[in-house]
């Protein structure tokens, strides 16, 4: 399988969290947890006699999404029906744009991290940028299907990349930049899960030798990051396989069959023109003033990638760590108001790359769940600044930081309560090191001749011997002072 090239174009469905549905004033709904059918209207059912009226908040809200997306926003836009006929589309045709979308040209840089390789940027053209509306929802059942409207005519953008990506990697990298960015305009929730988020790679791959591109596949509506990796993957892999055994790759619409692990054919795909395209004649052109793009603009909020350079050059933290402290916007929020409670910038932020993270993912907390956990920024800040303060060493502090996790108790609280405070003072730390070379004669005998390495199981006895709390520092020096004395 060497040789071959993947190629990827994304497309990426992300509803818009306005109050009301794209072209009436009904209002939007969460389509898992709400009654079925219950946020409907005549518009959203496409009953005759109906019009639809533009969502003022939509069309703002995708402007943003397009000038973060470093798109050209044209002065002239148009929507257009799209026509086919499902069951979750009750009118027989979508509401979208076609030949003159919302947002073009754009781009978007990516941080890639292959596994087993070194990160890389890679940048990613934005083709376009278009509002349309979302459909209703099936539900299959054993003899038939339900449908759902609640969702029908929420407004949804479509966000669609030239072939610039090539690999898994890169395609998942794409997809998790892209959510941040849309979760920070706070134009989207990015829950998956609740298919308010959805990402389609369209799939072909290319031989050495090849002049143009083959024939492509679209894997449709995947609700998670990880699930898009894997399917990527996977028809990567098929694509390689049937071409190297003389087979073709046919047009299709696949899905991801998460309980088989596998990859299914929906549909052969249709071309645009089945789709039979044409002006909407029951909206106006939507004219765009360069003022109102301008007053868009100025809404824009500090994005990831402005928020990561800020945490590097006014912190000090790494390229990695400042990645990882931005990409999602409640990690950010968190340790924005640690820093604001008074801790270390630095410290902080290893303290909740490291140790909180560790105990998010034991568990079984996602990282935009951290603010969900009992324990506070106020009260991550004060065990911060007590481990710089030297009240605590690092170790006692990870097991206050699990009681802090399970109890939600300030961590001067739990240092009181279960005597956990750093002992320092030096009389009794030369008593307990002494202690420990009385004990471990042979153990000192053996790194005066030479074991250097004995040094750290010393460390650690004497430690051991103070319960862990204990100042390493003072603990090291004394221990130090005390062997070097025995060589004379």
């Amino acid at each position: 399988m060497t040789g071959w090239k993947p190629v990827i174009g994304m497309e990426v469905h992300a509803e818009l969290e306005t109050h009301s549905k794209m072209f009436s004033a009904c209002p939007v709904v969460d389509s898992v947890t709400a009654p079925p059918n219950t946020a409907v209207d005549p518009v959203s059912l496409g009953l005759p006699g109906t019009l639809p009226v533009i969502n003022l908040q939509a069309v703002e809200y995708a402007m943003m999404v397009g000038l973060a997306l470093n798109c050209e926003i044209p002065p002239v836009n148009q929507f257009a029906r799209k026509s086919y006929f499902y069951p979750d589309l009750p009118k027989g045709y979508q509401i979208s744009q076609y030949d003159r979308p919302l947002c073009i040209n754009g781009w978007l840089d990516v941080e890639v991290t292959p596994e087993g390789g070194e990160p890389y940027t890679k940048r990613v053209r934005i083709r376009r940028a278009h509002l349309e509306e979302d459909t209703g929802k099936l539900t299959h059942v054993a003899g038939g299907s339900l449908v759902d409207y609640n969702r029908a005519g929420v407004p949804l953008l479509e966000i669609v990349t030239e072939p610039d990506i090539n690999s898994a990697a890169e395609a998942e990298a794409y997809a998790r930049t892209l959510r941040s960015i849309l979760q920070y305009l706070g134009v989207n929730s990015g829950d998956m899960s609740k298919g308010v988020l959805r990402v389609e790679p369209n799939i072909s791959v290319m031989h050495p030798d090849d002049a143009e591109f083959r024939t492509r596949t679209e894997v449709k509506n995947l609700n998670s990051l990880r699930v898009l990796f894997r399917a990527t993957e996977a028809e990567i892999e098929r694509q390689i396989g049937l071409y190297e055994s003389g087979g073709e790759v046919q047009q299709a619409t696949l899905g991801w069959d998460e309980n088989k692990n596998r990859l299914v054919v929906q549909r052969v795909k249709e071309r645009a023109d089945e789709y039979r395209y044409f002006p909407e004649p029951d909206l106006p052109i939507l004219e765009i003033s360069r003022a109102w793009v301008a007053e868009v603009s100025a809404k824009l909020p500090e994005l990831p990638e402005a928020k990561r350079a800020r945490f590097m050059d006014e912190l000090g933290l790494n390229a990695y760590d400042a990645r990882v402290l931005v990409m999602e916007q409640a990690v950010a929020h968190f340790y924005e108001a640690v820093l604001a409670a008074g801790a270390n910038g630095k410290s902080a932020a290893n303290w909740i790359t490291g140790s909180l993270f560790s105990l998010m993912n034991a568990n079984g907390f996602n990282r935009e769940d951290i603010e969900k956990s009992k324990i506070t920024a106020q009260q991550f800040a004060e065990l911060v600044k007590l481990v710089d303060g030297g009240a605590l060493n690092k170790g006692t502090a990870a097991t206050v930081l699990n009681t802090m996790w399970e109890t939600g108790a300030d961590p001067a609280r739990i240092v009181e309560e279960q005597g956990l405070a750093q002992v320092s003072d030096t009389g009794a730390i030369a008593e307990a090191v002494a202690r420990v070379l009385a004990e471990n004669e042979s153990v000192v005998q053996d790194y005066l001749g030479g074991k250097e390495k004995l040094f750290g199981a010393l460390m650690g006895q004497v430690m051991r011997a103070m319960a862990g709390k204990g100042d390493p520092q003072v603990i090291k020096q004394t221990l130090t002072d005390l062997l070097e004395a025995r060589r004379g």
